[in-house]
């Protein structure tokens, strides 16, 4: 695990962003999870989720998100979270936290979490975006999650979604 940290910190310091993340730009993301390392990493786990998010000051995002998650032999999760983001020296290596609502099988579960990443620009707006993630449980610890992600986001220009009169 120390080397995949690593491996993505050296990427994010040797690779450089083709835009910046400056405030006023919107984003929209949708990402897939799965690769869970916990207590329930043996079980088959597939997770979507929806992002949106707007960046407030320089570096700095406020996000929103809905997902869904389906684990074997539990009920699916529905999840309505809020978070942030900070990106470091403009290279899209990410650090971020967030507070999620865990709703399975009636049982409502608050679920603070941490995020590292990296939005790799594939064009000058859309990027693809690994991410270590750990959710932490607040009713059953055994129920956290620690695991990896992928995304694909949208980084919209303030030009981009203006409507002109």
């Amino acid at each position: 695990m120390k080397k995949v940290i690593l491996l993505l910190a050296v990427l994010a310091t040797s690779l450089t962003a083709s835009a910046q993340f400056e405030k006023g730009k919107a984003y929209l993301g949708a990402g897939l999870s799965g690769l869970d390392i916990s207590s329930q990493a043996k079980k088959f786990h597939f997770g979507a989720n929806v992002k949106a998010g707007y960046l407030f000051m320089d570096n700095l995002m406020a996000l929103a998100q809905v997902g869904y998650d389906h684990l074997d032999d539990t009920p699916d999760a529905f999840t309505l979270g809020v978070g942030g983001r900070y990106y470091i020296i403009q290279n899209g290596l990410y650090l971020g936290a967030s507070l999620k609502f865990h709703r399975a099988d009636g049982i409502n579960d608050f679920r603070p979490g941490v995020q590292v990443g990296y939005a790799f620009f594939l064009t000058r707006t859309v990027t693809v975006e690994p991410e270590l993630y750990f959710d932490i449980s607040t009713k059953k610890f055994e129920n956290s999650a620690f695991g990896l992600g992928v995304g694909i986001g949208v980084y919209l220009f303030k030009d981009q979604y203006t409507f002109k009169k």
